[in-house]
């Protein structure tokens, strides 16, 4: 039996969906654990690019079966929307679907909820995806949300709905947002209801009798760990944690389970809305990953920051995740610089320091080491030996860094450029 878990290592959009699909191979079970369809993973097959919000990505792959756990806020309209999209592209995975009777709901009042709250921050806005993510989980912790297990008794879920809403237009007029009518979306929500039924199944005690009998499972995080709510850059993070203590908590998983845990970061960093950002460019060489990268939002849309590897916030989240090895995606975007950056320590209050300032982030500047860039493309490159020396020194330098290994090379979008258990020079 064996537990992987996989999460970002930096703000989210490391490329965790394609280097999930590249695992899918031997995994039984696939858990989403935590966020809701503010993430967005992308996996691209031949010439079909998928992008899941809330369906695991290795479901793609024949067979494997996914559970939605207990830590995941479900938008029910998404995920059917989601499900009736891949259905059509040939792709059926609701069959091979459960979904947590724990898990509770995002429903339309909370992305308005989002939305006013987002208005109302104005200068201070935090960037959220105005899913109705933060706003779920602010329910969650009140107890008053609504879980999955609704979705299995219509009259009572009916009853709560009409209840509820009157406690959240009260505060949607409060902000100055329009109040919501029920009748505009619970006929819609009852057929959801219906139709999500027969996958609302008590998913910690399944997937305790599949460790118990010995299934390979993978536990695919969402976000990144510098988004974590505790761990993270806070106030510019995520509602949920996205450490590891949060995909054994939303999985249901005792810690014992898990025997290896990937971290995946890009050669470079992204960021998408405010927050402190140390190693972001903003010159022409910024700009050119971004557009060759494609570092567009695949949830939202919006053009993300882009930034040279950080070392030090990359350092924090192996630490305190306890992370065995390194997944580096999109090393082809630096292809054709003539020298490519790594900040290896901060300069903050005019001290030098290696650690990750969690109350100073917005003062930390960047102390970098540069070294020689990779002049060819590497697209084509399927093995560990054909990669130029530069990408080589500066995996071992990230391997240095870090103290962990790399084991996986991403040489682009493709799930055939992958290149695993790739070695320093």
């Amino acid at each position: 039996m064996s537990v992987t878990a996989l999460l970002g290592l930096q703000w989210g959009d490391e490329g965790k969906g394609k280097v999930v699909d590249a695992m899918g191979e031997g995994i039984g079970i696939v858990i989403r654990a935590q966020g809701g369809a503010n993430a967005g993973h992308t996996v691209r097959v031949g010439d079909k690019t998928r992008v899941l919000h809330l369906i695991p990505s290795a479901m793609l792959n024949p067979g494997v079966r996914g559970v939605i756990g207990n830590g995941v806020v479900v938008d029910p309209f998404t995920l059917v929307k989601e499900l009736d999209g891949l259905a059509a592209s040939g792709v059926p995975v609701e069959e091979r679907l459960k979904l947590s009777d724990r898990a509770h709901l995002v429903l339309p009042w909370h992305q308005a909820l989002d939305a006013a709250l987002e208005e109302s921050r104005g200068a201070a806005a935090i960037g959220t995806t105005r899913r109705g993510i933060g706003p779920a989980y602010m329910d969650k912790a009140a107890r008053s949300g609504i879980t999955a297990a609704w979705l299995t008794r219509p009259a009572e879920l009916a009853a709560r709905v009409h209840a509820e809403i009157e406690q959240k237009n009260r505060i949607l007029q409060a902000l100055g947002a329009e109040p919501l009518n029920a009748a505009s979306f619970l006929p819609r929500l009852l057929e959801v209801a219906e139709r999500l039924s027969s996958r609302v199944t008590d998913t910690v005690g399944f997937l305790l009798d599949a460790e118990a009998a010995g299934e390979n499972m993978l536990i695919e995080g969402a976000q990144g760990a510098l988004l974590d709510l505790d761990l993270g850059s806070y106030p510019f993070v995520t509602s949920s944690n996205c450490h590891m203590g949060g995909l054994l908590a939303g999985s249901g998983l005792p810690p014992r389970s898990v025997t290896r845990v990937i971290a995946v970061a890009k050669a470079y960093c992204t960021r998408v809305g405010a927050g402190p950002f140390p190693t972001e460019d903003h010159s022409s060489v910024g700009e050119g990953i971004r557009r060759r990268g494609h570092e567009f939002g695949s949830t939202t849309g919006r053009p993300r920051r882009c930034g040279w590897f950080d070392a030090v916030a990359a350092r924090h989240a192996v630490r305190t995740n306890g992370v065995s090895e390194l997944a580096l995606t999109k090393a082809d975007v630096l292809s054709g610089e003539k020298v490519v950056r790594m900040c290896t320590a901060y300069e903050v209050d005019g001290k030098i320091t290696r650690s990750f300032p969690g109350g100073a982030l917005d003062r930390a500047r960047p102390v970098y080491e540069d070294m020689p860039g990779w002049p060819e493309g590497i697209a084509s490159h399927r093995t560990a030996d054909e990669l130029p020396p530069q990408l080589l020194a500066f995996i071992a330098r990230i391997e240095a860094e870090l103290q962990v290994p790399v084991t996986l090379v991403s040489t682009g979008p493709e799930r055939t450029q992958t290149i695993l258990r790739v070695r320093s020079a």
